[in-house]
C-alpha cells in the first residue's frame, strides 16, 4: 500500500475511533438537545468519563503493562479484559447519571453501552467484530433519535471508515459490515424502546 494511502487510512481510523466519536456525539446531544437543562455539564462529565477518559486510561495502562500489543487492540484475544472493565464503567456511569434524574435518552446511552459491550464481548469470544464501525453507527442512531433525519447525513462516513479499517488490515469486509449494521440497528431499537417506556 502506498504510504500516502496508508497515512490517510490511519488518520481516518483515529479521527473516527470510539474515543473520538462518542464524546463528540454526546456533546452535541447534551448541548443542543438539552441546552436548558441545568445539569447538562454533569451529564457530559459522566458521559465523557465513561466514553473517553476511562477507555484511554485503561488501554494506556494495559499497553504499558504489556497486556495488549497496540492501542487499537488488534488481536481479538486481548479484547476480553478491557471490554469487561468498560461494561462495569458504563454500568457505574448509568447509576451516577440516574441519581440526578437525567433525561431517559441519556440514561439509555450508558445503560445500553454497558449491555452492548457484553454483546460485543460475547461475539469477540468467537469472532472479531469492528468496534470502530459499531461505535460510529450506534452514534449515528443516537443522533437520529435526538435530531431526526438530518443525522443520516453522517452515513457516508460509514463506508469511509470501512475502507480505512480494511486498508489497515484491522478487519475484513464482513467484520466492518456487521459491526456497522448491528451497531445502528441495536442502538436504535434499544433507545426507541427505552424512551417509549
Amino acid at each position: 500500500m502506498p504510504y500516502s494511502v496508508h497515512r490517510a487510512a490511519n488518520i481516518l481510523s483515529w479521527l473516527f475511533s470510539p474515543v473520538a466519536v462518542a464524546p463528540a456525539v454526546y456533546a452535541a446531544v447534551v448541548l443542543l438537545g438539552f441546552a436548558n437543562d441545568h445539569n447538562g455539564i454533569y451529564y457530559l462529565m459522566v458521559l465523557f468519563f465513561s466514553s473517553t477518559l476511562a477507555p484511554v486510561l485503561l488501554i494506556s495502562g494495559l499497553k504499558k503493562t504489556g497486556k495488549i500489543s497496540d492501542y487499537n487492540i488488534t488481536f481479538r484475544e486481548q479484547r476480553f479484559l478491557p471490554l469487561l472493565v468498560l461494561v462495569a464503567v458504563n454500568a457505574l456511569g448509568y447509576e451516577f447519571i440516574q441519581e440526578v434524574h437525567a433525561p431517559r435518552l441519556l440514561t439509555g446511552i450508558l445503560l445500553f453501552n454497558s449491555i452492548n459491550m457484553i454483546l460485543i464481548l460475547l461475539i469477540t469470544l468467537q469472532w472479531k467484530i469492528s468496534i470502530h464501525l459499531f461505535t460510529l453507527t450506534s452514534s449515528i442512531a443516537l443522533l437520529f433519535m435526538q435530531f431526526g433525519t438530518p443525522a443520516l447525513w453522517f452515513l457516508p462516513l460509514v463506508p469511509l471508515l470501512m475502507w480505512s479499517r480494511i486498508s489497515l488490515k484491522a478487519h475484513n469486509f464482513m467484520q466492518t459490515l456487521v459491526g456497522g449494521v448491528v451497531g445502528f440497528l441495536v442502538m436504535y431499537a434499544e433507545l426507541k424502546w427505552w424512551t417509549c417506556l
